[in-house]
């Protein structure tokens, strides 16, 4: 067996010293989360993109049955609308957009259907600064498509989050 050098020794001490620190601070991993509902209606087209993450992360992540039937729903998530924005945020000397701002935002409301409501009609908005070049075109429109994705996620995320809190 080969002697242990001392580099080794002090890399690995250095390694469980920072995984230590880890879990002595309160970091843990996202575990999946807590949805109140025995069973959940979507409110959302099946094209949209929104529908069809947040559908997948429920199914994979979450205790609640999705349904297609309004009346054996315990809850119901209604996407009221979902808006992608870009606006101009700098222009150069010549008078071209230089940066852009992107913003994804969505309204939506959780209730029983029953007129009990457990959010309210609420926005979330999402916004991400990208720079452009003339040059890189295509480059830049597949950048700006993959932040709108990146957002969706994000949103995705934070409706799950909202809907673990809800104190039923």
């Amino acid at each position: 067996m080969p002697p242990v050098s001392r580099r080794m020794v002090l890399v690995n001490s250095a390694a469980l010293m920072a995984i230590s620190s880890l879990s002595a601070c309160g970091f843990r991993p996202r575990g999946s989360a807590d949805i109140p509902f025995a069973t959940l209606f979507l409110g959302v087209s099946e094209g949209s993109g929104l529908g069809n993450e947040l559908r997948r992360n429920l199914r994979s992540s979450a205790k609640v049955q999705l349904v297609n039937d309004l009346k054996a729903a315990e809850a119901r998530l209604d996407i009221l609308s979902e808006t992608r924005e870009k606006e101009v945020l700098s222009v150069n000397r010549d008078g071209r957009a230089r940066e852009y701002t992107l913003r994804y935002r969505i309204n939506f409301r959780v209730h029983d259907g029953k007129g009990r409501e457990f959010i309210p009609a609420t926005d979330i908005t999402l916004k991400r600064d990208i720079t452009f070049n003339e040059d890189a075109r295509l480059a830049k429109e597949s950048e700006e498509a993959l932040l709108y994705r990146d957002m969706q996620t994000d949103m995705v995320q934070q409706l799950l989050r909202r809907l673990a809190a809800i104190q039923k």
